[in-house]
């Protein structure tokens, strides 16, 4: 019989993908994740800002940032500012604090809008991985290494497999969009 678990480990990568993607996505309100993908250069070598300096949510609306190091204090500054996230970061010499804005209406819609782009992108994802399991299966059949029941049956493994899948990212993003709109 077909193995699909591999196939399903890969569809549950995709779906942690999309989730670490929304937890970077600013939602009005104080989140450590939007920080994830800046590095900061930290004696020549880009080092991620959560591994330089305590990371805290002070207020519902700011993040105070830390430095271990006082002297790494501009440079994460820096890369802050260059990486426009759409927030002016306010150092006092001893933190840097990031004060998130209260969400507009239409800023509201923009980030609804990239929200169902990043679930549409895992979907297509998840598709491209049932098309490749769906690939090796008939190809292991004309092998003759599978018979035709157990072609069919794999494919409609794998086609549950994708449903439910397509069906958690549906649900994730409805549920980021529903934060999103309520903030």
């Amino acid at each position: 019989m077909a193995d699909i678990a591999k196939y399903k480990v890969k569809m549950q990568k995709t779906v942690g993908v999309l989730e670490n993607e929304f937890a970077a996505v600013r939602a009005g309100r104080a989140n450590p994740a939007v920080l994830d993908k800046i590095l900061v250069d930290y004696y020549g070598t880009p080092t991620p800002i959560n591994q330089m300096a305590a990371i805290s949510v002070s207020e519902a609306r700011v993040l105070v940032i830390q430095p271990w190091d006082a002297s790494t204090l501009k440079s994460i500054e820096k890369a802050i500012n260059t990486a426009d996230i759409g927030i002016n970061p306010q150092n006092d010499g001893r933190v840097i604090r990031l004060v998130f804005p209260p969400l507009t209406e239409e800023r509201r819609r923009e980030i609804v809008k990239s929200i169902h782009k990043f679930g549409e992108d895992a979907k297509v994802a998840i598709r491209s991985i049932r098309r490749d399991a769906m690939d090796t299966f008939k190809d292991l059949k004309k092998k003759s290494e599978i018979t035709e029941d157990d072609l069919k049956d794999t494919e409609k493994k794998v086609q549950d497999l994708t449903d439910k899948f397509c069906k958690e990212i549906d649900a994730l993003t409805a549920e980021k969009e529903k934060e999103i709109m309520a903030v």
